[in-house]
């Protein structure tokens, strides 16, 4: 039967290849196998029978073939295998930070800034008299003969060490940070998926961490009944469990791990549904999944209020929606004196934002 397709225009396609179009699906399809490659091509190829992927000039063995090629993925000829390589690993990486945080400006390379004027290597705007001890690079030779020419006027030039201007630098400060992931069944539970965005916002944040700020430190923590380390790399394959939330345990972790580090400035991000639901007491597992038990939440408070005498802010990232475990993030945050984002599973990009310290909410695009 003859007769027109119609697809609804998407901007972003002008001028792509049908491999660069094929990749962003490949790409968003990985999140939801967990980096199952022989999945993610099964689900493609389904969408390809509806949705007319590709073409008689471009079939999807092409697409696998350019996969390998290009190095995306690779095949073990003995076990039949087909896997992802580090190569797609950051590339998942870089578009979830993409994704979530693609509308933050640029800027340099570890770019916290302290507004403590010394010797360090940001420059700031004031500028101050001559002291003897100043380095040479410090002074700022515009504002120096200008202030010459005041001082002496234009006929017969010369500068004295009074006219000499300084410009003040800021030291970039180094910090570090524990990414803690729920892992917990609750992450899949009543068909609401909620551990792929969990892993988007997850990669996005380790991305910018080791991009934008590379003399960091950044550790990641999972939590289910109870707390273990995880590389970068392993993130794309994140898989929750058959596991209750324990956060006491992912917190005191965190915890652990941060006392350890050098680093005056520390802090945690924290990416759950928001149900602590378990905790450990000596080898025996105390559980709870029927509402926020006290016993549980109690201990929760106590290492939020803890981090905070400790100045080790907690900042939130909330993918769930239900009234009452935002009320518990809303306490814990605020007991804490951290930031909150609370996340729509539809819409990841837009988050509602509250920051306990200065007393703000709104919402980020």
């Amino acid at each position: 039967m003859l007769g027109f397709h119609f697809s609804l225009y998407d901007p972003r396609e002008e001028g792509k290849s049908k491999f660069d179009q094929l990749l962003d699906l490949f790409m968003q399809i990985l999140n939801y196998t967990s980096g199952d490659v022989g999945e993610a091509l099964q689900w493609l190829n389904e969408l390809d029978k509806n949705y007319q992927l590709t073409d008689n000039e471009y079939g999807m063995g092409d697409f696998i073939e350019d996969l390998k090629e290009k190095g995306y993925i690779t095949e073990d000829n003995q076990r039949g295998e087909i896997k992802i390589t580090p190569k797609t690993e950051q590339s998942i990486r870089k578009r979830n930070l993409e994704e979530i945080f693609g509308k933050l400006k640029k800027s340099k390379a570890g770019d916290h800034h302290s507004f403590k004027p010394g010797q360090g290597d940001e420059q700031n705007p004031e500028t101050r008299q001559f002291q003897f001890g100043d380095m040479l690079e410090q002074i700022d030779f515009t504002e120096s003969i200008r202030n010459a020419q005041i001082n002496h006027g234009i006929d017969a030039f010369r500068m004295q060490e009074d006219d000499l201007s300084i410009r003040e630098t800021d030291f970039k400060t180094q910090t570090s940070t524990v990414l803690m992931i729920d892992i917990s069944h609750s992450m899949i539970l009543y068909g609401e998926d909620r551990i792929t965005p969990a892993k988007k916002v997850a990669m996005a944040l380790s991305e910018l961490i080791k991009t934008k700020y590379p003399k960091d430190t950044l550790d990641i923590v999972v939590f289910g009944n109870d707390a273990w380390p995880i590389e970068v790399k392993d993130l794309p394959y994140l898989q929750v469990g058959p596991y209750h939330t324990n956060t006491v345990a992912g917190l005191e972790m965190a915890m652990d791990i941060l006392r350890r580090r050098r680093n005056p400035n520390k802090q945690i991000f924290m990416i759950t549904d928001g149900k602590p639901t378990c905790l450990k007491i000596g080898k025996r597992y105390y559980k709870n999944s029927f509402g926020l038990d006290r016993k549980v939440v109690n201990r929760c408070m106590n290492l939020a209020a803890q981090c905070k005498k400790l100045k080790i802010p907690i900042t939130t990232f909330m993918i769930a929606t239900d009234p009452y475990l935002q009320q518990f993030v809303h306490e814990f945050t605020e007991t804490n004196n951290g930031k909150a984002f609370f996340a729509s599973l539809d819409n990841l990009g837009s988050f509602i934002f509250r920051d306990f310290e200065s007393g703000k909410r709104k919402t980020v695009f």
